[in-house]
């Protein structure tokens, strides 16, 4: 599939936002995390910004985005619109969480409710996000479990190492999100080497035969094209990216992205204070850059079924 890249930053923005909500809210009802105004605001303004940035870049890629809001009518059938209902949902609790969090003398009694509620409804939109592209099953790169998993690991996994930033930044780091945030970037390793060997050790069911229903006068080839030049159907559904460069991209993703990320983290709880800050948010801006480039290769491996009446021998 084309990588559109208002869908890359959506997916990586709001990936990141639900991830550290997530964790801001499940830490704070359980009073794990400093009391801080300035902590809290700062934050939850990043949550909620990395989140509504990503939700308002989504709707670039769409052909009418004014309308857009007609998505939210279709919660019944749609993952699209049940990801849209729950993300305006979830600005409910968010909000009232900064509101316990800034004004605890008032609406401190809400904080542990509007934490786990926060919580949850950030994991509901992940998952609906995910959906979207697990529901679609003429994707075969798509259309599995690894797809959900790679979702929701990689935005909690990006909001933890955010969340150890900022602790660490505002001078409260805390052992047990360190350690934490560690894990979650090797877990993001994991999924996705997973993923990986899923995809390149198995193919949709579909086949040239099954497409064209010839598959029982035997092997069916590619003899002429359709199209004497390229079309929408080539552009957006049969995009390549040559095999040796997605070895490549991986290979960044892991390296450049994850392992460098963990060892910076690493090294910033061991290493005199004037260098903690500074690579606390490495480590992160690099788990970042890691997961846009996963983004990019998720979108670029994916293939279509419509590729095998264009050549395709399998997706």
């Amino acid at each position: 599939m084309h990588p559109a890249y208002s869908v890359i930053f959506f997916t990586v923005s709001s990936g990141l936002g639900y991830g550290l909500l997530a964790f801001l809210g499940v830490f704070g009802a359980l009073g794990l995390l400093p009391a801080d105004r300035l902590f809290g605001l700062t934050a939850l303004v990043l949550a909620l910004a990395a989140v509504t940035a990503g939700l308002l870049s989504s709707t670039f890629h769409l052909g009418r985005p004014e309308r857009a809001w007609r998505a939210f009518s279709q919660w019944r059938t749609s993952w699209l619109s049940r990801e849209g209902v729950a993300a305006v949902i979830t600005y409910g609790p968010a909000v009232l969480l900064a509101a316990a969090w800034m004004w605890p003398e008032r609406f401190g009694a809400y904080g542990p409710a509007a934490g786990w509620a926060a919580t949850g409804l950030a994991l509901v939109t992940l998952f609906c996000t995910a959906m979207i592209y697990r529901s679609l099953r003429t994707i075969h790169q798509w259309a599995n479990d690894w797809t959900v998993a790679g979702y929701l690991v990689l935005g909690l996994g990006t909001g933890l190492i955010w969340l150890n930033a900022l602790l660490t930044l505002f001078g409260q780091e805390t052992y047990g999100v360190v350690v934490a945030s560690l894990w979650g970037l090797v877990a993001c390793a994991f999924v996705k080497l997973r993923y990986w060997r899923f995809i390149d050790t198995t193919s949709h069911a579909a086949t040239p035969e099954s497409a064209t229903g010839l598959g029982a006068f035997g092997k069916v080839r590619h003899l002429e094209g359709p199209h004497t030049e390229s079309n929408y159907l080539m552009d957006e559904m049969g995009y390549q990216v040559a095999r040796k460069h997605a070895v490549k991209l991986r290979r960044v993703v892991l390296l450049a992205g994850y392992l460098a990320a963990v060892i910076a983290a690493g090294l910033a709880h061991i290493l005199p204070a004037p260098l903690e800050g500074p690579l606390v948010l490495l480590a992160a801006l690099l788990a970042t850059f890691g997961t846009v480039v996963e983004r990019w290769l998720f979108f670029a491996e994916a293939r279509h079924v419509v590729t095998l009446y264009y050549g395709a021998d399998r997706v």
